[in-house]
């Protein structure tokens, strides 16, 4: 399948009208009106309903059954996001349910990506490119523009793939929003697709949630929300008593489902909103691993291979006495560098970061924002257009932030071991003149991770996903803080493919199938 928009764009080179235009051109080309696979779209009455959990069971299950599959999220708004193997950047959530789906994830998966760099700003990424940051008004203003380069890309799934499931965004009922959508039930009327609503029971009100969603839609997109599904439930479905059939009589859309809380369930999360639901740290663990809980820390799905290892508790932390002794602190992902190290200041983390460090009594790794964040400064004329700024002085290594934003996936070598990842950055780092930070990560035979002592940093994501090299990233830990560390059995590829195939286990008892695949209009 061929990826969409290959010019490259700088994410100040062009006005957003100017790049939407190309891209656009670029979307439409080969658009035509064969026949198109079936698809499904996934709604939720409210963000974390669990919308991206459905899709990857329904993916997984679908998949398991011979179809090849491919998820569809017309806009995300999220901090942590991957790499297409074409270069492209979309969220973490598509890329994810596309390995669910046991397929390449491509750009169309997701063509319209947010990461937001304040409260009323986001860098606005569009076919895998940024072309620039938008306030939310003037995001809101310009969204038309992407209306049809949405549909595009679905129609290219839908040509490729034997059937798409796709997500909708927050709630498709958002009225204020709703004339100028490009991601919820607007799409589906337009592609001609079905769509379930899903509720969160956890919460409270779901009967509520799930009527209030269907009156407040107009009549042509009501129509298209053939069932319910009612998710994360504890207890006995029985004490729901007659409520789905009063929700029937009164809404017309039945229940297709109650899905029961899935209890330390580890996919790729979409945005911090999953931090408030990480379980908590083994106590028997024998390494302590902190993780620096920016308020704009991006990609921390590269933490989760640690977070599936027994031997290794991690917390993510926001104060200094959150951060007590660990044997590992994590500066992670940011995608608002300037103003996240500012907060750290602010915070006293970064004086009891540097101390730690200084003191020999915990190992600091930085993952790209927090790479750039221990060195000797941040030149920075993109992101926070602050200029210069003072790092934490940590490694002898500078960083400049440039218009293009490096975008590639990487294999190399580090410790001793091989690694793969990929890496979304604007900042590019290196030594400074007459540097004594020393090389120990390597890509392609080039040196790009340095180190100072216990200090190491890398603009790698995703580096703990190969099991070798985190093992042995994990033992030098413990080795330097006199600990000891066994790593879990098993390879952690396997653990998330184990995930997926228990998110489609879990819908394949509770979900009435015949009904749902009646609904995508395919034969179980």
């Amino acid at each position: 399948m061929s990826e969409v928009c290959e010019p490259q764009l700088s994410s100040t080179a062009h006005s957003p009208e100017v790049s939407a235009g190309r891209l656009y051109a670029a979307a439409v080309d080969g658009y035509s009106p064969d026949a198109l696979a079936p698809g499904l779209m996934v709604c939720g009455t409210a963000s974390n309903a669990g919308k991206t959990t459905a899709v990857a069971g329904l993916c997984r299950l679908l998949a398991r059954r011979g179809l090849r599959v491919a998820p569809f999220k017309a806009q995300n708004m999220a901090l942590n996001s991957a790499v297409t193997a074409s270069g492209h950047e979309i969220g973490r959530a598509q890329y994810a349910q596309a390995q669910a789906a046991g397929v390449e994830a491509t750009v169309d998966m997701n063509p319209v990506l947010l990461k937001p760099t304040s409260d009323r700003d986001a860098q606005v990424i569009v076919a895998g490119r940024p072309i620039g940051a938008m306030s939310a008004a003037r995001y809101h203003e310009y969204k038309p523009e992407l209306f049809e380069l949405v549909l595009a890309s679905l129609q290219r799934l839908r040509q490729t793939f034997d059937v798409v499931i796709a997500e909708g965004a927050g709630s498709p009922a958002e009225i204020n929003l709703a004339a100028d959508d490009i991601v919820n039930l607007r799409v589906a009327e337009r592609a001609g697709i079905g769509a379930v609503l899903v509720g969160d029971i956890d919460l409270g009100g779901v009967f509520a949630a799930l009527a209030g969603t269907v009156a407040l839609l107009p009549t042509s997109q009501r129509d298209l929300v053939r069932g319910f599904v009612v998710n994360k439930f504890r207890g006995d479905p029985a004490l729901l008593g007659d409520g789905f059939a009063e929700l029937e009589r009164r809404c017309g859309v039945p229940t297709l489902g109650v899905i029961p809380m899935l209890e330390d369930l580890h996919i790729d999360a979409e945005d911090s909103v999953a931090l408030g639901e990480m379980p908590p740290p083994s106590a028997d663990a024998h390494l302590d691993v902190a993780v620096v809980a920016f308020p704009r820390l991006s990609n921390f799905t590269d933490l989760d291979p640690l977070m599936g290892e027994s031997d290794v508790a991690v917390r993510f932390v926001r104060s200094v006495r959150e951060l007590g002794q660990p044997d590992l602190i994590v500066l992670g992902g940011s995608k608002a560098t300037v103003a996240d190290l500012e907060w750290m200041h602010e915070r006293g983390l970064a004086a009891a970061v540097t101390k730690a460090a200084a003191a020999d009594r915990a190992v600091v790794l930085g993952i790209c924002g927090g790479y750039q964040m221990l060195g000797r400064a941040i030149h920075d004329n993109v992101e926070s257009r602050r200029g210069t700024v003072r790092g934490l002085g940590l490694l002898d290594v500078e960083t400049v932030f440039e218009d293009d934003k490096v975008l590639a996936q990487r294999h190399g070598e580090a410790c001793g071991a091989p690694v793969w990842g990929y890496q979304i950055h604007h900042g590019r780092v290196a030594p400074t003149t007459g540097s004594i930070s020393v090389p120990w990560l390597w890509l392609a035979g080039e040196p790009e991770g340095f180190c100072e002592g216990p200090v190491m940093g890398t603009s790698l994501h995703g580096v703990f996903d190969t099991d070798a090299f985190r093992h042995r990233f994990l033992a030098h830990v413990a080795d330097t803080r006199g600990s000891e560390f066994t790593p879990t059995p098993g390879a952690f590829a396997d653990r998330r493919e184990a995930q997926f195939d228990r998110i489609a286990d879990t819908l394949e008892e509770h979900l009435d199938l015949a009904a749902t695949f009646d609904i995508i209009g395919i034969l179980d």
